[in-house]
């Protein structure tokens, strides 16, 4: 056990490592060196008490280095900032709240100085307000109550959050996204949702589109076709995304990973056996593939704090692959994911089996059910799970915590069909939304049914499209191709009306969500015809043909 400890930044990470060291060894020197005012704080909820939600400034405050003395008898030094280490003589500089430079010497040195929020270099870009800590969110409340519009830069998870609470406050909001889509741990016709509650609500959305230059009063954003047009913006929030804080480990010559990063192994070691480092600057070994990779959540950082110091103290402990599971509310609704989503996949290279679901969040027939979107990311050859994504009013942060449990256990997709759930009529479904999701995929693996996706229904093959709902259902919105006219038999006709299909063709079958598609496809393949399921049925190909519209209308925008 190392007798003497620094930790460099606080917050997460390094007061979990801190306080957890502090339980297992009494006799420990440990000291906190943190830059900023404040050694704990909730910074998930900076938005929030923007927004109002949260209404006392105190609330988002956790512990002060008085606090953490007086429990912990941890040396919690705010203000300090440490300039650089000396590897050999294990010794680091610090500069401290009065400017003076000093020295510590350590046993163990464990790095946790977390990222900088990124503002694009352009011009104007010095009135671009950020969000990482509390004197954050003071410049950014105090903006706010002297503001009537407002520029987000960035569609992920934090400047969504940033969007919603600055409207709650009043403001004209519009967010600009370079990507062609709002959260992009999100398949385009998940994401299509969240956009669309934005807009429902007040918020502008500007996708493939990225802010040229930040004037007193507005913001000139650039669109996917080249042109400009200039937006109010009495202030402007710069939410792209983070940078890791990784300068001080380079300076001191420490191996280091994507971005910046400071390279650990799975004991969260540098490449320095003396020096650890956790959080958002640290790498986080990736669960899909093999390289070291970045994740920057909080979940995932007070893990690790909580790791790290069980290694100091010399016990066996691994940090153990990270998945990525996120969640987010926007107006209402929720949008979460873990693991891959099919667009990375695409990118790797990486055979899959998508699956779209549209479930209730409870029984139908007891008061208050909603209905939300759910797709599953599956390995083709071991059905392993991959991926997952939902989005809804209620019940998706319990389907999508299940898959990330089940990918963490090794789970297959099939395996879902057996896991016993909690059910009673308030709270799920006697087949709860997870278990059809592994109906589904015990139903592909096993070759029981065949589906294709909302993208792949093309002219290329001009297959035979039918829809199996019912003359109502249809007339209200159908799936409609280029090549042929919508042809509707519904799936209780089927037995009697199939010789009204063509024979030799591929046949696509596309219910309302899905279910009554495999019904068909199954009843179709028995007799003989080449038949498979649109998966998702006509909700799914409609997010995504809503999606698909929307990227198309970004180059005309304004």
């Amino acid at each position: 056990m190392a007798h003497k400890v620094i930790i460099v930044g606080a917050v997460a990470a390094g007061m979990s490592a801190a306080t957890r060291l502090r339980r297992l060894d009494e006799d420990a020197s440990i000291t906190v060196l943190e830059a900023g005012d404040h050694p704990s704080f909730a910074n998930c909820g900076l938005p929030y008490y923007v927004g109002g939600v949260i209404a006392e400034r105190d609330a988002l405050l956790l512990q002060s280095p008085a606090s953490l003395a007086a429990r912990f008898a941890i040396d919690v030094r705010v203000r300090s900032r440490v300039t650089s280490i000396d590897r050999s003589a294990k010794t680091i500089t610090v500069t401290g709240p009065d400017g003076a430079e000093y020295s510590e010497s350590y046993d163990a040195l464990i790095l946790s100085p977390g990222a900088r929020p990124i503002v694009p270099p352009i011009p104007g870009a010095e009135r671009a307000l950020t969000l990482r800590d509390i004197a954050d969110v003071d410049a950014l409340a105090a903006a706010t109550g002297e503001s009537r519009s407002a520029v987000v830069i960035g569609a992920g998870f934090v400047g969504l959050e940033v969007a919603e609470n600055l409207r709650h406050r009043g403001l004209d909001v519009t967010i600009v996204e370079l990507a062609p889509q709002v959260l992009a741990p999100l398949d385009a016709e998940m994401a299509i949702r969240v956009e669309q509650r934005l807009t429902a609500n007040g918020v502008r959305v500007l996708t493939g589109a990225s802010v040229s230059e930040i004037g007193t009063a507005d913001a000139v954003v650039t669109l996917a076709d080249g042109s400009t047009e200039t937006v109010a913006a009495d202030l402007v929030v710069a939410a792209i995304g983070v940078q890791p804080e990784g300068s001080l480990a380079a300076d001191a010559g420490l191996e280091l990973g994507p971005r910046g990063s400071i390279l650990v192994d799975d004991e969260m070691r540098t490449s320095d056996p003396a020096i650890f480092a956790v959080g958002d600057a640290a790498t986080k070994a990736d669960a899909f593939g093999d390289g070291p990779t970045l994740i920057p959540l909080a979940n995932l950082a007070n893990r690790h704090g909580r790791r790290v110091a069980d290694v100091i103290a010399g016990r066996a402990s691994r940090a153990g692959a990270s998945i990525g599971t996120a969640v987010v509310g926007v107006f209402g609704l929720t949008a979460a994911a873990t693991g891959r989503s099919e667009r990375r996949l695409q990118a790797e290279g990486r055979d899959y089996r998508a699956i779209h679901t549209h479930p209730m969040d409870h029984a139908g027939y007891y008061p208050g059910a909603s209905q939300m979107t759910l797709k599953l990311l599956v390995d083709p050859a071991t059905d392993l799970i991959l991926g997952a994504q939902g989005v809804g009013e209620a019940g998706v942060d319990k389907r999508i915590d299940v898959i990330a449990t089940a990918i963490t256990g090794g789970l297959t997709a099939s395996a879902l069909a057996d896991l016993e759930l909690a059910y009673a009529p308030a709270y799920g479904s006697a087949k709860d939304p997870i278990n059809m999701l592994g109906y589904v995929a015990e139903n592909l693996a096993t070759g029981e049914t065949s589906s294709i996706q909302w993208h792949e229904l093309t002219e290329d093959e001009a297959p035979v499209v039918l829809d199996v709902r019912t003359d109502a259902e249809h007339a209200r919105g159908t799936v409609t191709v280029d090549w042929q006219e919508p042809l509707v038999i519904p799936v209780d006709e089927l037995r009697a009306r199939h010789g009204e299909l063509p024979q030799g063709k591929r046949i696509v079958v596309h219910c309302q969500v899905g279910q009554r598609g495999h019904t068909a496809a199954r009843l179709l393949r028995q007799l003989g015809y080449d038949a498979v399921n649109l998966d998702g049925g006509f909700l799914t190909w409609r997010d995504g043909q809503a999606a698909r519209a929307a990227q198309v209308a970004t180059a005309s925008a304004v």
